[in-house]
Formats: structure tokens, sequence, C-alpha cells
């Protein structure tokens, strides 16, 4: 699943909160701690606080099991249980979602995203993730997809709604994260615009996915864009992204075997030969991996 990345953000964010326990702000007793302290929060929602130090602690072994699905969703249910007001539940849930995104579970990972937006309806990275797995796991033949991919969209479009509002992460990080949730939500769109049959909105949808991040475009995003101009009769354009999405996966994947395909399946289309692929670029995601967002250059 292509969100998964998005797991090294949430866990600098941890770190972001974690770095900033050693004191109390002014006007706080001594002993809270807050997540934002001495660092301007940027705009839109400051970083979730601890109230108590207790409630910090446990937050911290909480977190300790983030690479394990199972077991972080336990710790995020007991510290809910234990201190049931705390702002640092939502932290730890999506932590747990994931967790279980990086597991490929995705209807733990449901789960997780909605125990998310049971806290905060407006978290655009929950509502992204659901919105994914949504899309990923509907099909033509069941009898509510017309529902579940309408939940999806809806998802999706209040997600670029709340992106500039409901985002709390370290500034430096701010932008190149924005951008990595807004190229997500566009994909999980197209995707399901493609499946709805809505080529022409799934192009235009999966276009702005690779134009919002382009320093690292989804190889999904690029062959489904191919996919959504084969089915417009664009051939010439459909084959130029699907030689890119050859170039950017692993021919032994199964989105590389796909690519492949397309790429000379419209060659043929269009009497030209099926252009050679150079070999993935540095930086570029291996088919089955997950992108990272790049880190912000230095100011």
């Amino acid at each position: 699943m292509k969100q998964a990345a998005m797991l090294a953000v949430i866990l600098g964010l941890t770190t972001f909160v974690t770095g900033q326990q050693p004191s109390a702000p002014p006007g706080k007793p001594a002993g809270q701690v807050g997540a934002a302290q001495a660092t301007t929060a940027p705009a839109g929602k400051r970083p979730p606080q601890a109230k108590t130090q207790p409630e910090f602690d446990a937050y911290k072994a909480a977190v300790a099991n983030q690479n394990d699905g199972p077991a972080m969703e336990k710790s995020a249910d007991d510290f809910a249980a234990k201190f049931p007001d705390s702002e640092l539940r939502i932290l730890l849930y999506r932590v747990a979602m994931h967790a279980y995104q990086s597991a490929n579970n995705g209807d733990k990972m449901m789960e997780m995203g909605r125990k998310v937006l049971a806290i905060d309806p407006d978290d655009p990275e929950a509502l992204s993730g659901v919105a994914q797995v949504l899309a990923e796991r509907t099909r033509d033949t069941d009898l509510d997809k017309d529902q579940r991919w309408q939940e999806a969209l809806s998802m999706c479009e209040k997600a670029l709604q709340t992106v500039d509002t409901d985002v709390a992460v370290a500034p430096d990080k701010m932008d190149a994260y924005k951008n990595f949730l807004r190229s997500n939500v566009y994909l999980v769109m197209g995707s399901v615009q493609y499946n709805q049959g809505k080529y022409t909105d799934a192009q235009a949808s999966l276009q702005k996915s690779i134009d919002v991040y382009p320093s690292e475009p989804d190889p999904i995003a690029v062959l489904r864009l191919a996919l959504a101009l084969d089915k417009q009769e664009k051939y010439a354009d459909a084959l130029k992204y699907a030689t890119q999405a050859v170039g950017m996966t692993q021919e032994s994947s199964g989105l590389g075997t796909a690519a492949r395909h397309e790429r000379d399946r419209l060659a043929q289309l269009t009497g030209a030969a099926a252009p050679a692929a150079s070999a993935p670029a540095a930086g570029s995601k291996p088919a089955g991996q997950t992108p990272t967002p790049p880190t912000p250059p230095q100011k």
C-alpha cells in the first residue's frame, strides 16, 4: 500500500512530541508537558500535548511498539482506557494504522483509521488511509460497491479541505507532508473514478497526484493514468506514461508485469516500437514498496 511511507513522517512527529518534554512551558505547573513547547506551531492545529508526566511516560512506553501492529493496537487501547481524554491517543492510533499498513493488513488498517476519526473526524491522514482501503478492497461485484466508493470519495474531498488546517507536524516537514497527503488522496480518487468508468475524471485526478508530488511520483498513479488514457483511446499519451511506469518498476513484480504488458499493448496499437525503459532511477520506488517523503532542503 502506498501510504505506508507516512509511517516515517508520523514517527517523526512522535519524536517531535518527545523532544519537547524536558521542562514545563510557562504558565503550567512543574511536571506538565507540552508537545509544542518551545516551538512555534505551524498554521493550523497545534501538535497534541500531554497534560501530566505520567500520561507522557505512558505514551512513550506505548509508542515503543510501533513496528508491531497487534502490540501497537493493544498499547493504544490500553493508553486510551487509562487516559480517555488524552490528546495523544490520536497519535498512537495513527501509528497503529501505519503498523498494520506496513504489514499489508487493510482491514485492521481501516479499523485503526476509524478509531482516529472517532477522535477527530477531520484528520486528513486517517481520512486518506480509510479511503485508500475502501478503494483497494472494493470490487465491481460487491453489492455495496457504490456506497463504499462514494464514502471513499467523500473522505478524499474532506481530506483535501482539512489538509490545510488539520495537519500538525514540525514546520520543516509541513510542505512535503501536505503534498504527500494530497498526492495520495488524488491517487485514491483517481482509482475510484477509474473503477466507476469515469475515465476523464480519473485522468484529471491521477495527473494531479503526479503533479503535486513531482519529486517522487507513485508508479501506481503513473500506470493508472496510462490505463485511463488508454480507455479514452488516447494511445500515444497512454504509451508515454506506461513507459514511464516500466522505468519505475521491477520486471519481476506484479506492478512491473502489468506496466510492461500495457506498454507493449499500446506500442502495438500505435505501431510504435516499445520504447526502451531505463532501469528504475535512484530514489524511485520499486513495485510493492512505498514512497518516502523527501527531506525538505535546509533553508
